[in-house]
């Protein structure tokens, strides 16, 4: 077992921003492997949030970004359980940091819930017509439209993508991070994007989720 020193604690503190005690944990956990131990504080991240999808979130902030120049502007509402929570740091610099990476990749839905019937379906029909035109049997045809759907996702829905800042690490993951440090559920309500000379706008709502309120109904 390796020696977990103060500066490796410190270290992965700065890496993460997790609390000091759970920094010493992971590296606990992955015997000292700095990177292994982000991976840790992830996947507690991602547990955490699991727990905690189904709360209310009607606290939150609306935040607009303009990307250098003027040329592209976001608008922005993520939600998370209490007004003391969305003015703390992690929150602000969170809902900062989404707002940036939707300027920069203009995705058209929140999550992949969210993609209407019609949008599914056309791109559903182009990749299935592309497998079979290509000489694949039906079976296989189906398992690569499950496979070109997964990317369409990942293209077109904020949560699937990749953040901006660090490609290894989806915006559902970068959330669920913020979620575990501070204990409330957070969700992205909505947003819109514009862009100087275009003739439309992305808009794009998430549909209402099950919370716990609604869930003892």
């Amino acid at each position: 077992m390796a020696e977990i020193t103060a500066q490796m604690v410190k270290e992965l503190r700065e890496k993460s921003g997790a609390p000091m005690m759970d920094c010493k944990k992971a590296l606990t956990e992955a015997n000292g492997d700095l990177e292994q131990a982000i991976v840790v504080l992830r996947k507690r991240g991602m547990a955490t949030a699991a727990k905690k999808a189904t709360r209310t979130t009607s606290e939150g902030v609306v935040t607009s970004y303009i990307h250098a120049g003027g040329k592209i502007g976001v608008l922005l509402e993520v939600n998370c359980e209490s007004d003391f929570v969305a003015r703390t740091t992690e929150f602000q610099g969170l809902v900062h940091d989404i707002a940036m990476h939707i300027a920069a990749v203009d995705p058209r839905y929140v999550r992949k819930e969210d993609v209407t019937a019609a949008d599914m379906e056309k791109e559903k029909d182009i990749y299935l017509a592309q497998a079979i035109s290509s000489g694949k049997p039906a079976a296989i045809a189906e398992k690569m439209v499950a496979g070109k759907m997964a990317k369409f996702y990942e293209e077109v829905c904020l949560l699937e993508q990749p953040f901006i800042k660090e490609q290894s690490i989806t915006i559902t993951q970068l959330i669920a991070t913020v979620i575990g440090k501070l204990g409330e559920n957070i969700s992205v309500r909505r947003f819109a994007r514009f862009k100087v000379g275009e003739t439309t706008e992305t808009v794009a709502v998430a549909k209402p989720q099950v919370t716990e309120e609604k869930a003892a109904e």
